[in-house]
């Protein structure tokens, strides 16, 4: 084997490795997304909504590199990505109604999961997926494998997530306030905005993500609180 060949592999086998170190390091608020939409499915439902959800995210993730840095470019859009997370931050926090045990009830809750993971997932990775198209320097096939590659560890992560949540039920509503948080990073960041808010007010890169954070988890909470007295009330008269 030549120098030149020998000098492609290490190149490559040093941006593959730059790209999974990426989607780890940038990929703890989808490890969060994914640990929220399935911990309140049954155990067999939750290793399918991870694998479908993640595949799900890798397949939109590569098909939109090519478009991903137009996308970010255009005005409005970080904007209502910010109004969807927001409102996903929000079901996430309050919880569904308690899913019953026909198979109907259990597809639709799976169902949900998968897609609340796959848009969430998305619209939080869209800067990740410019700084793993960077480090692939144009070889698509890198960031497919960089990012199947690192896709167990982001369930592991999930799963480690979910375990921490069931016996620490505030980590839950971290999870909604980081959803919360990265909503409000994005409202201020969109190209309709951000040059009127770095000139003129700088400091909403600093309180708009506490205000994301905080309107989801007060918005969540009163509306689980809501739909709790509803449950009640139906109860009480049937």
């Amino acid at each position: 084997m030549d120098a030149s060949a020998v000098t492609g592999m290490s190149g490559a086998a040093v941006a593959l490795l730059q790209i999974m170190l990426i989607n780890v390091v940038l990929s703890g608020d989808n490890a969060v997304v994914i640990a929220l939409a399935c911990r309140r499915l049954t155990p067999r439902h939750q290793k399918i909504a991870f694998i479908w959800g993640s595949v799900g995210v890798v397949v939109l993730m590569v098909a939109l590199t090519g478009i991903v840095s137009y996308l970010l470019s255009l005005p409005y859009i970080e904007m209502a990505g910010s109004a969807m997370l927001v409102w996903i931050g929000v079901k996430l926090l309050m919880g569904e109604d308690e899913a019953g045990d026909g198979k109907v009830e259990q597809k639709s809750t799976l169902g949900a999961a998968i897609r609340t993971i796959i848009i969430a997932d998305m619209i939080m990775s869209l800067d990740n997926v410019l700084a793993m198209a960077g480090a692939a320097h144009g070889h698509l096939w890198m960031l497919i494998v960089g990012l199947f590659i690192t896709v167990p560890v982001i369930l592991f992560g999930s799963a480690l997530l979910m375990k921490l949540m069931e016996r620490f039920p505030v980590l839950v509503m971290v999870g909604a306030a980081l959803i919360g948080w990265v909503a409000g990073e994005m409202v201020v960041s969109d190209p309709a905005i951000k040059q009127w808010v770095d000139v003129n007010a700088a400091i909403l890169h600093s309180i708009s993500p506490i205000f994301g954070a905080a309107f989801v988890i007060a918005t969540g909470k009163i509306l689980e609180r809501v739909n709790s007295r509803r449950r009640e009330t139906a109860a009480a008269a049937s």
